[in-house]
Formats: C-alpha cells, sequence, structure tokens
C-alpha cells in the first residue's frame, strides 16, 4: 500500500483495524442521489452532520470526487479516500490495495475517538457501491463494528423523472444491469424482462444502439449522464452512437399499449 493511499489527517493501514477498539460504533455508507444536491434526502443530511468523520472516494487526492461535491454543496466537509475507481478486470491488486487502505482509514478514525463513521456513496450505498467493499473489510476485521446505509436516489428513478419514463407498472419486471462486460446480457435482458435499464455502457454505445434497433426497442429508449449537473445530457436513444461518459444510464421501458393493461 502506498502513502498517498491515505487521504490527509490520520493514517491507517488495513492492519490497524484488528487492534482498533470497537464497541458501538458504527460505519455509515450514505447514498446522496446521482448529483443533483437537491437530491440529497433529510435522513442524509443529518446523519452526515452528525458523525464524527466522512470519508468520500476519489480516484486521485488532488481531484474532488462527485460524491463530494454534492456533500460540499450542504457545507459537509469530507476527507477525501483514494479508490481504484477506473479499475477494471475484477479485484485488481490496485483495487483490493485500495480497499485495505480505506479499512485503515476507518479503523484509524476509531483508534482517534469517532464513534461514528459515513461515507458517501453517488447513488445509494446498496446499489454497484464502493460502499460495498470498504464495509466487507471491516466487518471481516472488526466485526463488533456496526454497519448502517443509508439510501439515496438512483440515477435510474432520476432518468425516469427528468425523461417523463415510467419504470414500471402493473406486473411489469424491471431489470438493472451494469455493461462493463458487453452487450449479449442486454441483449438477453430485453428478450425476457419488461423495462431494462442499463449502468456504465458508455464504452459499449454503438454496440447498444445496434440491439435497440434489432430488438424494437431503440425509440422508446431513452439515455442520460451528469443528471442534474451542468452538462446534463437527457435525450432519446436513437441519437446516441460512439463513445459517451462511463457514467452513463439507458432506460428502456416495457411495452404498453392500453392504460392499466400491465394490472391483474
Amino acid at each position: 500500500m502506498t502513502d498517498d493511499m491515505s487521504g490527509g489527517g490520520s493514517g491507517g493501514t488495513a492492519g490497524d483495524i484488528e487492534t482498533a477498539p470497537g464497541g458501538g460504533r458504527r460505519l455509515i455508507g450514505v447514498g446522496l442521489g446521482p448529483g443533483d444536491p437537491e437530491l440529497v434526502t433529510v435522513k442524509a443530511l443529518r446523519v452526515l452532520r452528525e458523525a464524527d468523520v466522512v470519508l468520500a472516494p476519489v480516484m486521485t487526492l488532488d481531484e474532488r470526487g462527485r460524491a463530494e461535491a454534492v456533500a460540499d454543496a450542504h457545507g459537509i466537509e469530507v476527507t477525501r479516500v483514494v479508490f481504484a475507481l477506473n479499475d477494471r478486470g475484477g479485484v485488481t491488486e490496485r483495487r483490493a490495495a485500495a480497499w485495505d487502505d480505506a479499512a485503515g482509514r476507518v479503523a484509524a478514525e476509531f483508534a482517534d475517538g469517532a464513534r461514528a463513521v459515513a461515507f458517501v456513496t453517488i447513488g445509494d450505498p446498496n446499489v454497484y457501491s464502493t460502499f460495498t467493499y470498504l464495509a466487507q473489510t471491516v466487518r471481516a476485521a472488526l466485526p463488533e463494528v456496526i454497519v448502517e446505509t443509508v439510501p439515496g436516489i438512483t440515477a435510474m428513478q432520476d432518468l425516469a423523472a427528468r425523461s417523463a419514463t415510467v419504470l414500471a407498472e402493473g406486473t411489469e419486471s424491471v431489470a438493472l444491469l451494469p455493461l462493463t462486460g458487453g452487450v449479449e446480457s442486454f441483449r438477453r435482458a430485453l428478450e425476457t424482462c419488461d423495462t431494462v435499464v442499463a449502468y456504465k455502457f458508455g464504452g459499449v454505445a454503438s454496440e447498444v444502439h445496434e440491439v435497440l434497433k434489432e430488438t424494437g426497442r431503440l425509440d422508446d429508449a431513452v439515455y442520460g449522464a451528469r443528471l442534474g449537473l451542468p452538462g446534463e445530457d437527457v435525450r432519446v436513444a436513437r441519437d446516441i452512437h460512439g463513445p459517451l461518459p462511463y457514467l452513463s444510464t439507458l432506460l428502456v421501458p416495457g411495452r404498453r399499449d392500453t392504460r392499466g393493461g400491465k394490472l391483474r
């Protein structure tokens, strides 16, 4: 593990967790929504203001991450913790080292007297979130620490609202999947589910466009990126071609031709 992973303040390594005292201490993952500061819940703000320290994931210590930007809009001071947010290929050495180092930071804060350590994340902490791996690492070494989460609004909910698209009605199913591994899972979901939501598909946008066209789902699908932020991009999916931002969201609603036709 490298020194630049410490994130400022009192440093720590994964080894520190084993000796850090427990007893009623809490690690809280707090969802801050997709990026619009107005979509942060009242509970999330209360928890952050009551926490002894608030950690925020970044790719490098000299950058301000999206979660930090949302927290900053509400006057919440954070400590940056480096994560390998742009790594691909499973549990890479860099990813694992980042999880260990972040867990060490949590341990160090507890050792310095913190009772509640909050970790902010874009979206929801239980949906494709970095917090999952931090919580697993802390639980393994400090089982007495209480792990909690505060839900946040997800990108698919925000895109549905901004595009006036219904996510589901009646007996419809909703499939949510990331496309970091390609488009075949997306094709299968379109064939077997009603509404399909794709995350992280910017790198395969052209292939996604072709699959939507082949399956007859192109005209109803909507695309969104940087929701609620400067440069917001919300448009119909037939207009997407070529590489798009990594954090792109695609919403393909179920086919509906009557009012209440999916009710049972």
